[in-house]
């Protein structure tokens, strides 16, 4: 473990999303201080590659930790508590206790003493590194899992249906966990938009990433590419090809439904546009599709980087980035951006399925 530190911060990332994040509000946060930072990458869920490599060399945090965060399934004991009783005061007592031992299942994995930082930020605290934090008294800052993503997933809510100001109570007192802002060691809970959560908690505080990257100099865009792009020439390359005048447009796409069902939802997109556009397909990291088969001769950027770096590239621009439910306010590469929205993808999929937020309030 580290000696103490007063006034040191981390932020502890799940996704090259969060990573990006992170090194924005870092580089930021260094125009106005000279003290570095550290950053926790978990592999719980992402492969980042070489990623800590390129943050050694830009030498933008201090340190950079690899954290093997440990799911509740690796650990028997830990499930045993994770079983419906058959009534919702039995599964609450189990989940007292569960609560305590998925957090304690971290403590041999954490690389760094968490109580010594002034400032913990966390990127989707709903994984394990939540509960830890709950079970060691530690306070943090949690950061929305993705752009505005409040509004379109309320993972709290979601996961604890039934009895819900109860178990709001219940974390209050740090007897259980619930994620985004209810846990009693949240200090706040970052989004970019207040206005996109849906009934978000107290404590949720508004910070633009627009706003962020206006306060990014040329030398903090250059220094995001050389992080974020491992192939910087070659996706710059596939990104721009000068013999080709049509308009660009980029489709992001993510793992909605099932696979059948995705290809041909992207698929739809792809014809309305080929004819009249050059078009550049950016696959979720989560999306298995082969699309470079279903969809010949459209580019397809297989490389693993948050599409957020692409406004990053000094000159690249397109003309459409179209998006189902990604949000996009912080694509500054787009000359238009196209949301298409629940109502495109009720077109392909049950909406019961993908309106849990909305149900809610029924």
């Amino acid at each position: 473990m580290m000696s103490k530190r007063k006034n040191g911060r981390i932020y502890i990332c799940h996704t090259y999303y969060h990573a990006y994040i992170a090194v924005v509000k870092e580089l930021v946060a260094r125009h106005e201080s000279n003290e570095k930072a550290d950053i926790m990458l978990s592999t719980m869920s992402n492969d980042f590659g070489k990623l800590p490599e390129r943050l050694n060399r830009a030498s933008v945090f201090e340190h950079v930790y690899m954290f093997d965060e440990k799911e509740d399934v690796t650990s028997e004991e830990v499930m045993s508590y994770h079983r419906d009783k058959g009534n919702i005061v039995a599964n609450l007592l189990q989940r007292i206790t569960y609560t305590k031992l998925l957090g304690k299942l971290q403590e041999e994995c954490i690389p760094t003493d968490l109580s010594s930082y002034q400032d913990v930020y966390v990127f989707c605290d709903s994984d394990p590194i939540g509960y830890y934090l709950n079970y060691k008294k530690i306070r943090y800052h949690a950061v929305e899992d993705g752009l505005n993503s409040g509004k379109l997933d309320d993972q709290a809510r979601n996961a604890n249906r039934g009895a819900w100001p109860l178990k709001k109570a219940m974390a209050a007192m740090g007897l259980i966990f619930i994620e985004s802002g209810y846990s009693r060691y949240c200090i706040d809970y970052e989004v970019n938009d207040i206005s996109a959560n849906h009934k978000p908690p107290k404590n949720v505080v508004e910070v633009p990433r627009a706003e962020l990257n206006d306060k990014l100099s040329k030398e903090d865009h250059r220094v995001l590419v050389e992080i974020f792009l491992e192939n910087a020439d070659r996706v710059v390359g596939q990104l721009v090809d000068p013999s080709d005048p049509r308009p660009q447009v980029m489709i992001l796409t993510e793992p909605l439904c099932e696979m059948d069902v995705r290809e041909k939802l992207f698929g739809d997109i792809v014809d309305e546009y080929k004819d009249e556009h050059r078009v550049i397909i950016k696959p979720h990291p989560r999306d298995v599709l082969d699309y470079e088969k279903a969809f010949p001769g459209v580019v397809v950027i297989r490389d693993k980087f948050p599409m957020e770096v692409l406004g990053d590239i000094d000159g690249f621009k397109v003309d459409k980035v179209i998006s189902v439910i990604t949000q996009m306010d912080n694509v500054y590469f787009a000359k238009e951006i196209v949301y298409l929205g629940l109502d495109f993808l009720d077109k392909y999929e049950d909406p019961e399925i993908h309106r849990k937020t909305e149900n809610l309030d029924k």
